[in-house]
């Protein structure tokens, strides 16, 4: 599990995005954020609530895994 709670959220979305070989603005249009929204959620900025469900849906993983409350990336789905 990746110690820091929240600190590892912007790390984990951005490993995801770059997994997929995606740019932020990609992702952006599709989680229903702005380019520049986005971006500031993989430099730390704590996420909204619906922004992190619609991320966590698009990835299809949990959103217990993407805020490090668990190693398994599809816990509670």
């Amino acid at each position: 599990m990746c110690q820091g709670g929240i600190a590892c959220f912007p790390k984990k979305i951005r490993q995801l995005r770059k997994d997929r070989h995606l740019t932020q603005a990609e992702v952006a249009k599709e989680v229903g954020l702005s380019a520049r929204g986005y971006q500031d959620l993989e430099l730390g900025a704590k996420p909204r609530y619906d922004a992190l469900l619609h991320i966590a849906d698009f990835y299809d993983v949990s959103v217990d895994w993407l805020m490090g409350r668990t190693d398994n990336p599809h816990a509670h789905r």
